[in-house]
């Protein structure tokens, strides 16, 4: 598609000139001879880019330039004068104008601010795209009250400073949240710099976070910035906090105290700025009894606890999340967006999901590259979900026994009750998750008279 040029010149010589060359270079060229007319122009559909004469009848170029920036802010415009000044310039710049040219034009120069001024009104239409691509993928996807309460938590704390700790199972979307709390602070322009605090030697934490000066030890062949350095005037994401070790916990509370560090070899106190958000799958308060994670960094981090639901607890969502990832999928390969028949969606309403979205998502776009067509069926995601698989009432048992021998069997048949459950029912997947054999998990499930379809399709005996 052409761009559009329109020349604002009272002068029919100049708009001719101009026109053909610009009609050479490929662009599409409409005319105007005053402010006023410019105005109605604009009214009906507005250019990609306006070269602008000063001086004009009737309202002049100042004035037109102050008119269409008032509705039109995006819209480019160049100015041209043969009588111009520095305060005539300056005054334009400050209105919005994306250049100035003099007259007599140079063709050449006025064809360079051109392409200047569409590339810059390309990469803003870029930047608008891909802030708008950004804000979707870090949209928390969900009506559920849960989710709802989450994000009205969210957008309740994010503008603040405050430090947060994020709590949720494994594939909740804690780094999401995150995310999202950084991109409606007001630190939203600065960096957000994200830790794997469980992924990072012990004896490397400290070169990670602070960074380290050359020479400081072997292989530190040049200065480092480290994670908090980089992160200064933003935000600090410390993602599975629990899985440091204790020795690297207490480095970082100091960092936190005294908002100050040191690289490692360096002797100089470096001072730093950033909001921090911390994320753990595990049960902070637990691992502070049993001794691995420390209570002074725990009251620091956890300012404004955020907990995030497992999937099982907000089912309703996942047909939202569902084609959510159907069209983030179809957007990415550049296919038409594939659908789901009300078959697949009961069979993924059922599943209990201990992978949490992150399990689903990866279901999803299994399915997606797996299926020839453009509905996935029932047919295609039995790989993945036995035809047995739902949700099964079992029965609670309670340990009423007497011997040692009956409470163990009672305390057998429960848990494997609540595992089978956890499941969906699926016994090859319970099978791994409590270290069994399939075939002894079958005996037992006989054994103890539980009525389960099992993997195989084939029902375990009852009495």
């Amino acid at each position: 598609m052409k761009k559009t040029i329109l020349i604002v010149d009272d002068e029919e010589s100049i708009c001719q000139t101009l026109g053909g060359i610009l009609t050479d270079e490929g662009y599409e060229v409409v005319t105007a001879g005053s402010g006023e007319e410019t105005l109605r122009i604009l009214k009906e559909e507005p250019p990609h880019l306006i070269l602008l004469d000063i001086w004009l009848p009737g309202m002049d170029g100042i004035e037109t330039l102050k008119a269409i920036k008032d509705d039109h802010p995006q819209l480019q415009v160049v100015m041209m004068s043969g009588h111009g000044t520095i305060e005539t310039a300056v005054k334009a710049t400050k209105l919005g104008a994306f250049d100035f040219i003099e007259k007599p034009l140079s063709l050449e120069k006025v064809i360079l601010a051109v392409n200047h001024a569409l590339d810059h009104v390309r990469l803003e239409e870029e930047n608008l795209l891909l802030r708008q691509k950004i804000s979707h993928e870090y949209e928390l996807t969900g009506n559920s009250g849960l989710i709802q309460e989450l994000k009205e938590m969210i957008g309740i704390v994010a503008p603040t400073n405050a430090w947060i700790l994020i709590m949720g199972e494994n594939g909740t979307g804690k780094e999401l949240v995150a995310r999202s709390i950084h991109r409606q602070s007001r630190r939203v322009q600065k960096p957000f710099i994200e830790v794997n605090c469980a992924a990072i030697p012990e004896d490397l934490i400290e070169s990670e976070l602070f960074g380290h000066e050359k020479g400081s030890f072997t292989g530190a062949t040049a200065k480092k910035r480290g994670k908090f350095d980089l992160a200064n005037e933003g935000t600090i994401f410390l993602d599975e906090v629990a899985d440091m070790s204790l020795k690297a916990q207490a480095k970082v509370l100091r960092i936190l105290q005294e908002k100050k560090f040191e690289r490692v070899g360096g002797n100089r106190l470096i001072p730093t700025d950033v909001r921090v958000l911390a994320a753990t799958n595990k049960d902070l308060e637990k691992e502070m009894e049993e001794g691995r994670f420390r209570q002074d960094l725990y009251y620091r981090l956890n300012v404004i606890p955020l907990r995030i639901p497992p999937l099982r607890d907000r089912r309703e969502d996942i047909p939202l999340l569902v084609d959510r990832f159907l069209q983030d999928f179809a957007l990415k390969e550049g296919d038409p967006e594939k659908k789901v028949t009300d078959e697949v969606m009961n069979v993924l309403m059922k599943h209990n999901w201990p992978g949490n979205v992150r399990e689903l998502k990866n279901i999803i776009e299994r399915l997606v590259i797996i299926t020839p067509g453009g509905v996935i069926s029932k047919c295609d995601i039995f790989p993945f979900f036995e035809e047995g698989e739902k949700e099964i009432p079992l029965p609670e048992t309670e340990i009423a026994s007497d011997s040692f021998r009956g409470a163990k069997q009672d305390f057998e048949r429960q848990y494997i009750v609540r595992k089978l459950r956890e499941f969906g029912g699926n016994i090859s997947r319970t099978a791994e998750a409590i270290g069994l054999e399939r075939s002894n998990l079958h005996r037992k499930i006989r054994s103890f008279g539980l009525e389960v379809k099992s993997d195989s399709g084939e029902g375990a005996a009852g009495d």
